[in-house]
């Protein structure tokens, strides 16, 4: 800031120097003017004027400094109170300006909130017709349209599905219950939904709960064994997926893990980015890259963390595991 200071006031500084050094050009032509006393008193003069230039540096550049310091998130209250005529226009023209940045995000804000409830209200609508849509796919004879017709369902279902936990995730904190959910009661209506797609494609399942219960909230949890499920089958052919729960180190572990084929390295730092799906794989229109983004968010608040292996047309093994009790007393409803 000092040099900063130096470099605004040069002006002023250069004129100060130029007018000592013209008395004391004139002292040393002229003989009747005595040199040392004009000497003495542009010594003088130098010592008050660096002295208030100190004391300036410290009035005017208070304002700036805080400036420099401000975290610029519309809160202007901690910039410090401008002092000069130039300071106050500088201020005012940054009131002006954050207020109306605060009127536009309060307006935006409210229009985000109204988008959101009109969606998650056309959600729910929808819902009604794909119901009554999937009795009438049951009740069809042709077992090859049906399985085809169930499949385009399936898809529709789990679009709207995580359209839906999307819109709800910033907020799923105010909606936990964490209690001890039993997996089972998670799992295999989830695998029950799925079952025409595995039938049509010949997955099987394999259930092997060592540790019976969890400590979660079972209606989130539902929802990230449903990503990664359909994540499984999507990519599965002719093979099983098993799904495995045991206890290490104090901790509960899940395991999904399929034969399916597989994840590339260089894609597996990036699998639960927004909108990722593949660069293997990059033609697949199928495909959103919602899905792991979605479950990874979603078991956040859940204290549950993401462990992923894969070996490139080998299979992958995603690894949940859950936290201890202890960790949960920052959470809602313990």
């Amino acid at each position: 800031m000092i040099k900063q200071f130096l470099i605004e006031r040069r002006s002023w500084i250069l004129l100060f120097v130029c007018l000592h050094g013209l008395f004391l050009f004139v002292a040393s032509i002229d003989s009747a003017i005595p040199f040392t006393s004009i000497l003495y008193i542009v010594f003088l003069s130098m010592i008050i004027f660096i002295i208030f230039l100190i004391i300036r540096f410290h009035r005017e550049t208070k304002f700036f400094k805080s400036l420099e310091e401000w975290e610029q998130d519309l809160d202007v209250s901690a910039i410090t109170p401008a002092e000069s005529p130039f300071e106050k226009i500088i201020e005012q023209a940054m009131m002006n300006q954050t207020r109306r940045l605060k009127q536009e995000v309060s307006q935006n804000l409210v229009t985000l909130e109204v988008e959101k409830d009109e969606l998650l209200a056309w959600i729910h609508e929808v819902k009604t017709p794909l119901t009554a849509m999937h009795l009438m796919i049951e009740d069809m004879n042709e077992d090859t349209l049906k399985a085809k017709l169930t499949y385009e369902w399936l898809r529709i279902h789990h679009l709207l599905d995580q359209q839906l936990h999307q819109r709800r995730i910033p907020f799923m904190e105010n909606d936990l219950y964490i209690e001890q959910t039993d997996l089972k009661t998670v799992i295999f209506p989830e695998i029950r939904a799925l079952q025409s797609w595995c039938l049509q494609k010949g997955v099987g399942f394999e259930v092997n709960l060592q540790v019976p219960s969890v400590l979660t909230d079972s209606k989130w949890l539902a929802f990230i064994i449903r990503q990664l499920l359909t994540n499984a089958v999507k990519y599965s052919e002719k093979s099983d997926i098993l799904l495995a729960s045991f206890e290490r180190q104090g901790q509960t572990i899940l395991e999904v893990r399929d034969l399916g084929r597989g994840i590339d390295s260089k894609d597996l730092p990036r699998i639960f980015e927004k909108g990722f799906t593949s660069t293997t794989n990059h033609h697949d229109n199928k495909a959103t890259g919602m899905g792991l983004y979605l479950a990874k968010k979603a078991a956040a608040p859940l204290l549950i963390t993401f462990d992923v292996q894969s070996t490139l047309g080998e299979g992958t093994n995603f690894t949940l595991c859950f936290p201890k009790r202890n960790e949960f007393i920052n959470l809602q409803g313990m």
